[in-house]
């Protein structure tokens, strides 16, 4: 039964007996992997990467790909979403095993290596017993191989924001494992990342034992967004939204460069603030404060995941967004007052080379818009940085880290 289905056998008033906004909240679930024909806009993602693993179905190895795409674009949905379908495809003969690493939430070798090996084994019944802490990062990997060997043929990994992870030793000894003779089991690995220049940045020898293949996600559009939302329409109550709800929701995601992620968080949201304020249905009202608390939330997740050199990057222009009366600047002015920033608390000065990296990396992210100036023959092409969060949002929140709690702003 549903967590908000109701229930006759609940007699405490102290808890509600059903809900009169909610039916199935967990269709709102952001790790919710939904049905296929729940699934929107996709077709085309879903046969390519299946293709790509189509090798597991029938017992040989399946390719290793790097999914790039924008936050809420559906490569976390459409990987689980392929990998679940690949296990129940196989050959009766052929036994698949699937396992998903957060890399936000496991970010060392040794985090992810334990949870892999752990979660493997938890799928099938061995005799290997994998303890989730307390073990050296060689020992696990030991326990991975011995797992692997006892149950699967073959076994598909997905690495989400694998950008996300303090080094590379992960991805190059699993991409290696089967050519090292580690195991026998073939190893696919689907590698995750809001980031476009991720594989640029590994070394050459990561580069060569990888062997990936690439696809992009694009963002949904409003459309598609208001088809994802009414196929999850069944998590509320029968009659319970008001007709401009989902549409309004779908707008202010689309917005967002076509954030699903956003535009159900937006519509989850809704329904609670609708049952706080004791409402009988969702209205436009709703949408509109579930808007503001999304954006907040969607931008808190986004930052607290980067690396503490983007978090000094998005600080320096921040910085000059609340000071100055311009909300452009050009990346030189940008990247003095990245300086000031990295000499107070005590971080490395990337090169401005990189320094442009970080924000080209945030633009695709949708946190700075980067647009290109024509000076004149004297002058040369400049690229002006705007900040397109709201600054004191941004401030607050990269001011969080420990690292970079201390700044405080010396033209004030």
């Amino acid at each position: 039964m549903s967590p908000d289905s109701s229930s006759d056998s609940v007699t405490d008033p102290l808890f509600e007996s059903g809900h009169r906004i909610f039916a199935n909240k967990d269709l709102l679930k952001i790790g919710h992997v939904p049905e296929a024909d729940r699934i929107v806009g996709r077709d085309d993602e879903i046969a390519k990467l299946a293709k790509r693993l189509n090798g597991a179905v029938h017992g040989y190895s399946p390719e290793n790909v790097m999914i790039y795409g924008k936050t809420g674009a559906g490569k976390s949905l459409v990987s689980r979403h392929v990998c679940q379908r690949a296990k129940n495809a196989a050959r009766d003969d052929v036994e698949i095993g699937t396992a998903y690493i957060d890399c936000a939430e496991d970010n060392t070798e040794t985090q992810a290596i334990s949870s892999l090996a752990a979660k493997l084994n938890d799928e099938v019944a061995t005799d290997v017993s994998v303890p989730y802490t307390g073990l050296s990062t060689s020992k696990y990997y030991k326990l991975l191989w011995d797992v692997l060997d006892a149950q699967f043929d073959s076994v598909i990994i997905i690495l989400d924001e694998i950008d996300l992870m303090t080094d590379n030793n992960l991805l190059m000894k699993l991409s290696r494992a089967e050519e090292a003779g580690k195991i026998e089991c073939s190893i696919g690995i689907i590698a995750i990342s809001n980031k476009i220049q991720y594989v640029d940045n590994l070394n050459e020898r990561i580069k060569s034992s990888f062997q990936h293949q690439e696809l992009l996600f694009k963002p949904y559009d409003a459309n598609q967004l208001r088809e994802i939302m009414y196929n999850r329409e069944d998590a509320f109550q029968e009659g319970v939204l008001s007709d401009d709800v989902i549409p309004l929701s779908a707008a202010f995601a689309a917005q967002e460069h076509g954030d699903a992620r956003k535009a159900i968080d937006i519509l989850r949201h809704a329904g609670e603030v609708a049952s706080e304020d004791g409402a009988e249905t969702v209205r436009e009202e709703h949408v509109r404060q579930a808007q503001q608390h999304a954006e907040k939330d969607r931008f808190r997740e986004l930052v607290h995941g980067a690396p503490t050199q983007a978090k000094a990057a998005l600080l320096a222009l921040t910085e000059l967004t609340i000071t100055s009366q311009d909300d452009a600047f050009l990346t030189s002015k940008v990247y003095d007052q990245y300086e000031r920033i990295c000499e107070h608390v005590d971080i490395d000065v990337l090169s401005v080379r990189r320094f442009r990296d970080i924000l080209k990396e945030q633009a695709f992210l949708g946190v700075v818009e980067i647009e290109k100036i024509n000076k004149g023959s004297a002058g040369g092409i400049h690229l002006q940085n705007r900040l397109i969060e709201d600054p004191d949002v941004v401030r607050e929140t990269i001011l969080e880290d420990n690292r970079m709690e201390n700044w405080v702003d010396r033209s004030r």
